[in-house]
């Protein structure tokens, strides 16, 4: 083993993992504002342990001075969706990026591994900014549904307890939960239509509860307080009621109440 300065080498992969995190997290909130279906569910990212990096190098024949190549997952992203449909639609928002280039893809998803492991992997070239100035690391993205996410937490646990050497009959259990959580994606890719139609009532109902109350304080901001305290009123009984139709009305008046403080104001 060389005399290398851990801390040192892995901290441009601390750096790209926390700016990709934020990246692909801010992309959601980009797509959601924009009130469009947003494939990513959430992002997590991890750096490899020192331990990791050194028995992936030795069990893939990696030198010692060849790891920023060799070893393509020092960085890790994880991004997870909720429809196997969803992956093709992040891996296409990644390929047109121009903060990273894509050097390589790998299909586990079409193509499974003969454990029963399925994943979307994406190895980028991501720049990082330095201090002694640009670097260049890889970093591999995974994207994986909810449920092929669990299976993998599971099989990771598994192969770390039995030091990748599984018993057979452990081995065979994890194979047959594997097509048992595909099928689970399966069947709510053949409902999909119906889940985001939900989702999408939620989400507009949600918007329209945050413009009708962010509203109403703006009126209370320009000292509107009669009429802040009356749509108040009104907003409690709808709510009550569960009126989504007629919040979205009292969202429009309360839109054009706030214009006409405004326009008084100036």
């Amino acid at each position: 083993m060389d005399g290398r300065d851990w801390r040192r080498f892995l901290m441009p992969y601390e750096q790209a993992v926390e700016e990709l995190k934020v990246k692909f997290k801010t992309l959601r909130t980009e797509l959601k504002s924009r009130e469009e279906y947003a494939p990513i569910e959430f992002v997590t990212g991890r750096v490899k342990k020192i331990s990791s990096v050194l028995e992936k190098a030795k069990r893939l024949n990696v030198p010692m001075d060849q790891l920023e190549k060799g070893i393509e997952d020092i960085a890790g992203i994880r991004i997870m969706c909720q429809f196997v449909e969803d992956i093709e639609r992040i891996a296409e928002l990644i390929r047109a990026r121009e903060d990273m280039t894509v050097q390589y893809e790998k299909d586990y998803v079409r193509n499974k591994k003969p454990s029963g492991y399925r994943s979307y992997h994406i190895i980028v070239e991501y720049p990082v900014q330095t201090a002694l100035g640009m670097k260049r690391v890889l970093a591999e993205v995974q994207i994986r549904t909810l449920a092929m996410n669990f299976w993998a937490t599971i099989e990771h646990s598994l192969n770390y307890k039995y030091k990748e050497a599984l018993p057979e009959d452990v081995r065979s259990r994890l194979s047959r939960a594997a097509e048992a959580a595909y099928k689970l994606d399966q069947e709510m890719s053949s409902i999909r239509d119906e889940i985001m139609e939900a989702q999408k009532l939620f989400e507009d109902k949600s918007n329209i509860v945050n413009r009708v109350l962010n509203g109403i304080q703006e009126l209370y901001f320009y000292h509107r307080v009669r009429e802040a305290a009356q749509f108040q009123l009104r907003f409690n009984e709808l709510w009550e009621m569960e009126d989504g139709w007629h919040l979205k009305e009292l969202s429009k008046e309360i839109e054009q109440a706030v214009a006409r403080a405004k326009k008084e104001k100036e």
